[in-house]
């Protein structure tokens, strides 16, 4: 298939184009700097010029394709709203490329706020429905256009996909230890996060697009649990830091951003995504990649 990838130089949209050619398939990646269109070229993708704030560059690159992954995200903290709007003109724009089509369409969501006091399912609908709730409501609306014949198909991505690279997460927790001089965690550090390698979270992303059926919600879910407390004490190891514990009133000024996530219990199975897929994750896990130096060495 010819495969229209937007984010397609971003952390998990670099693995999933290397992830894409590596199966045969081409790729056209959406691109909205020289820089990012000379690493897809570079790669032996094809390149669409274009960015979130121009919603008809990813209606062209939908019509244009066989198939789309939609990974872009502005990440604006400072503006969520903002943020939300544009994966909303995006998400339909890329719908009304694909319309009557029957082409397959995978969008990127996460397991933040779907459900509380237990591990998120991949049958739990997300509650984030309409233009102002969170991501624009891009989930319901991209599974929904099943009636519109497409092939819709939902990724949600553990909080963590790690790996040597990543600027997520994990790359702002070790941050903020550097700058602090020890490793915090939340409160008693019981909380509990969900985690990916990289490369196994590419791989869910081509099998959903090659065998996923239409309306299917999939996991990128490799470890059930990590505690908040674990990571921290992975990173102090690492990084030859003290351990200690944050007051959870203190999370901002000492996390920033990440902070918010950090003091929540992120999780979700993946056993029907594994039984549908035959997904087996074969990636190093969360501690693993922190103590072999993944977040701390060159």
């Amino acid at each position: 298939m010819r495969v229209f990838v937007t984010g397609s130089t971003g952390w998990i949209g670099s693995a999933t184009v290397d992830e894409l050619l590596a199966a045969g398939h081409q790729v056209l990646g959406l691109a909205r700097s020289d820089r990012a269109a000379a690493a897809l070229a570079a790669k032996g993708a094809r390149v669409h010029r274009g960015d979130l704030d121009h919603p008809d560059s990813f209606r062209a690159g939908a019509s244009a394709a066989d198939a789309v992954v939609h990974l872009a995200n502005k990440h604006d903290w400072a503006d969520p709203a903002g943020t939300d709007r544009a994966e909303r003109a995006a998400v339909e724009a890329i719908l009304d490329g694909l319309e009557g089509s029957g082409k397959p369409f995978v969008i990127a969501n996460g397991l933040s706020g779907l459900v509380t006091g237990r591990p998120a399912l991949e049958t739990d609908p997300s509650p984030e429905v309409g233009p102002g709730a969170d991501r624009g409501g891009s989930e319901n609306l991209t599974l929904e256009a099943a009636a519109r014949g497409i092939r819709p198909v939902a990724v949600r991505f553990a909080p963590s996909v790690h790996g040597r690279g990543d600027w997520g997460f994990v790359n702002w927790l070790t941050a903020a230890a550097r700058k602090h001089g020890v490793s915090g965690y939340l409160g008693d550090g019981s909380s509990e996060w969900s985690a990916v390698h990289v490369t196994d979270a590419a791989r869910l992303i081509r099998l959903g697009l090659e065998h996923a059926p239409a309306g299917t919600r999939l996991h990128a879910v490799a470890e059930q649990a990590v505690t908040t407390k674990a990571i921290a004490a992975a990173l102090g190891t690492a990084l030859d830091l003290p351990v200690v514990a944050v007051d959870p009133a203190d999370a901002a000024e000492h996390f920033g951003v990440v902070g918010h996530f950090f003091g929540q219990t992120l999780t979700g199975s993946s056993e029907l995504t594994r039984e549908l897929l035959s997904w087996q994750p074969t990636g190093p896990t969360l501690l693993g990649d922190i103590l072999a130096g993944a977040y701390t060495t060159d």
